[in-house]
Order: C-alpha cells, then structure tokens, then sequence
C-alpha cells in the first residue's frame, strides 16, 4: 500500500506534515478500520489460540497476537466513546465526553500524523511545493519521525507504568476516567511510536525525486516510469500547484484560513488536523 504525506511551511519554521487519504476510500477506512478484528471475546480466543490449521496459528507471531490484542481493545474502547458521545444533554456521561474532547484537542498535530501511518504502508509519496529544496524535506521528515519515535515510546512506558496506580479510583462510585484516559494515552503512544518507526524506516532508503525517475528511461517509457514509481520506497514529488497556493499569502507572510482550507479541499487533507500546527511548537 502506497501511502501520501503532504508537506508545506504553515507559520514561522513550523511545517506542516499531514496525511492524504483519498475521499472515495475515506469512509470505507474509517468504516472498516476493525473490520478485519475480532469483535467478541469468543472470537479473539478463537483468533489467538484455535486457529483453522495449525499453519494459521504459526504464522501467528507474538507480536501479531499482542497487534490483534491491542486492536480488539481499541475496538471496545471506540464503540464505548461513540455511545457516551450519544449521551442526553447534561448527564454525567455527556460531561464526561465533553472534556474528554478539551483532552483530544490538546493531542500534538505530529502525533496524530504518526498514528496515520499504519505497518500496512510499504511505499510513500510526499508532495512538497517546488520552491523547496528536496534535501531539506527528506531531511525534516527524517528528522520528525526520528525524534517522534523516542518521544512517542517514552511516553508509552510511562503511561504503562503509571496505569496500575491509576486502578484504586475503582473504589469510588463514579467511572473511573483517570484508568481509562491513561489506557487510551497508552495505546495512542504506542500506535504513533509504530507509525514513527514505520516512517523512519521508510524514509532510510535513499530520497528519489519524481524526476529522477523520468531522467532514468533512455528514451522516456511511461509504462517502465509508472512501474518505477510503484515500486520505489520513497517518492518525493514537487508540486507546482501547492506552491500557488503557498503563495497566497495573508499580510504576516503567513498562510491565510482561506488558504490551508484551500489547500486541504485540493489535497484531501483534514482541516482540524492541519490548523493544529500552526499553534504546535513540537
């Protein structure tokens, strides 16, 4: 699966770096994101220990039983968010969703882009304007995944080992939130430090620029460059139309609203994601 990275100054030395997913599949990902999963418990036993062969249950390594493991959790954990979001006006539990929200928005813009980044991906695209220099952006994204990676794992550690202590508010009569916000802050760590690897991994294969690739056929063979582009790795492609619209500035040579919404209808990238960087300091 081929993934795409839109990348652009937004404010000041603060860049932008956002997943494109394409709208025709959008709600099909969200859609079936656990589809795969088991959705009972019956069913997560039977996915972990009584496979259909007994070559099924080897392919099964430990590391894909803890994934299957960690998925079926999130699962449970996204149904149980969606029906407190479905909460009466004024219940404990409409509150309690209400600030879980002032949490999410508190959520780092790079660590939301690293957990888009799924171990499904094998190849990236990034499209940058073309008044930057290709160096420079392997080298910034290069950079964030490096650092998010240390980042990201740190947190997890830590947020495993504070969620024990976490579990002596059970005795109080109210749900205990403190347990579950520290789990969910775990798997998010954890899921961000997997996309981060993921793309530091990716981007550790030499930086091919989409031009490179057509300078290569002697002479130029559209087929053999739609094949070279499949398979490359790592795919960095300058992009006239989104330095036009870089180029529409506000009077603070920043960015306008109008702009990155701009930029985001043409790039299909999500707007609540992308504002996020402009008042992020990571």
């Amino acid at each position: 699966m081929r993934g795409k990275v839109v990348v652009f100054p937004i404010r000041g030395r603060n860049w932008c770096f956002s997943r494109s997913i394409d709208p025709s599949v959008q709600g099909a990902d969200a859609a079936g994101q656990f589809s795969n999963g088991p959705s009972t418990f019956k069913e997560l036993y039977d996915k972990l220990f009584s496979s259909s062969s007994s070559r099924d249950y080897d392919r099964l390594k430990d590391g894909s039983k803890l994934e299957i493991a960690v998925d079926f959790v999130a699962n449970k954990m996204n149904q149980s968010w969606t029906n407190i979001g479905k909460a009466p006006k004024g219940t404990i539990k409409n509150k309690i969703h209400g600030l879980g929200l002032k949490l999410l928005s508190r959520v780092k813009p790079s660590e939301i882009f690293f957990r888009s980044i799924g171990k499904e991906m094998s190849a990236l695209d990034v499209t940058y304007p073309s008044s930057l220099n290709r160096r420079l952006v392997h080298r910034r994204l290069r950079h964030l995944a490096s650092k998010g990676s240390i980042v990201h794992k740190n947190y997890f550690y830590g947020s495993a080992v504070l969620l024990p202590f976490t579990t002596i508010f059970m005795i109080l009569p109210f749900p205990n939130i403190p347990f579950f916000w520290v789990l969910f802050r775990s798997y998010c760590h954890w899921r961000a430090s997997q996309g981060s690897e993921k793309l530091l991994y990716l981007l550790s294969e030499p930086p091919i620029a989409a031009q490179d690739l057509c300078k290569r056929q002697e002479p130029p063979d559209p087929d053999q460059h739609h094949a070279n582009t499949l398979t490359a790795p790592y795919v960095l492609q300058p992009s006239e139309e989104l330095q036009r619209l870089i180029q529409s500035k506000s009077s603070n040579d920043e960015p306008s609203e109008r702009t990155i919404s701009e930029i985001c209808k043409v790039f299909h990238l999500d707007p609540n994601h992308v504002f996020k960087y402009g008042q992020s300091v990571f």
